[in-house]
């Protein structure tokens, strides 16, 4: 079922959804699956599961250091199916601009259609470790709203070489990320409420924020939202502070703010013990307020482990 579609089903109410990353090669799936069976217990209707890059490394050869490209985390599309047998529940993959070619974005989608993948997340990625900014993949795409485009044309039978009569169209409902203070590289909040406009015209089906700590601007956010004309669902994304690096790391990585009253509480902390406890609480208070302000589902970003997120849910939901 489409993402829209449990939305609608719900009639209102807030559905729990969460993001969690593949293992790294060679290690087995099962510590995954030890991490998502904690949260079945609140009904997900649908699990996301994120997309790597791929990234250089040094093997030596003859003495000397060869640079190769690698994925570390493969197999975001085998792992979807993967969840969707064991889980019986819907799965996202997400798809990127970096790192693809437009023909390997096709070859992905026609994957995800015969798995019975309805849903996927459309992303630019970011770029790689020793790029200063996002450099695109020869013969891929550039920005998400071009990303979005193929895959309706997709839906629509039109492969990049070929328009196809079938019986069985792809008909994938296409989520995006926004971004409540604004992406890193975007000139200003207005300029990127514009290419968020251009993402729903040319097909998305929803949004998902990037992480944020202050919900006055994901209220802002939203409203800004509907003043652009932008009317599909918007679903906030939420992540837990689990240790005091991530005062520093996640402004720097995200270009976020954290709230001052949440830094002085993870600042106090002497162990990391306690700053995830404090995330916990400020987690618990933002979805409860987000939820009676009638959010449609309340996305949580895992990064692979559950146990957190299983605190917060059991307090919400």
């Amino acid at each position: 079922m489409k993402v829209t579609e449990h939305i609608k089903n719900a009639n209102g109410k807030t559905l729990f959804s969460f993001e969690i990353i593949p293992p790294k090669k060679g290690k087995n799936i099962q510590e995954l699956y030890d991490n998502i069976d904690p949260l079945m217990e609140f009904k997900p209707p649908f699990i996301d599961v994120t997309t790597s890059r791929e990234e250089y490394v040094y093997v030596e050869r003859e003495g000397l250091l060869d640079r190769q490209i690698t994925r570390m985390r493969p197999g975001t599309v085998g792992i979807c199916a993967a969840i969707k047998h064991k889980y019986n529940v819907d799965t996202v993959p997400h798809v990127l601009c970096g790192g693809f070619t437009k023909q390997e974005t096709e070859y992905l989608l026609v994957d995800c259609h015969y798995l019975g993948i309805e849903n996927v997340m459309a992303l630019r990625g970011d770029a790689m470790s020793h790029q200063k900014y996002f450099e695109p993949s020869e013969g891929g795409h550039n920005y998400a709203c071009d990303l979005v485009e193929q895959i309706q044309n997709l839906n629509n039978g039109k492969y990049l070489h070929d328009v196809i009569e079938a019986d069985h169209k792809s008909d994938f409902c296409v989520g995006v990320a926004g971004y409540p203070e604004k992406h890193l590289e975007a000139p200003s909040l207005k300029s990127d409420m514009r290419r968020l406009k251009e993402k729903v015209d040319r097909g998305a089906h929803y949004i998902v924020t990037q992480m944020f700590f202050d919900n006055s601007k994901f209220f802002q956010f939203v409203e800004d939202a509907r003043e652009a004309g932008i009317n599909v669902p918007i679903i906030p994304g939420i992540k837990p502070i689990a240790t005091k690096r991530h005062l520093q790391l996640l402004p720097q990585v995200f270009r976020i703010d954290l709230p001052e009253d949440l830094i002085l509480e993870v600042e106090k902390c002497k162990t990391n013990a306690e700053v995830r406890q404090v995330g916990v609480d400020w987690c618990i208070s933002q979805s409860k307020e987000l939820m009676d302000a009638g959010v449609p589902v309340l996305h949580y970003y895992s990064m692979g482990k559950s146990s957190n997120i299983q605190q917060i849910a059991q307090a919400v939901f």
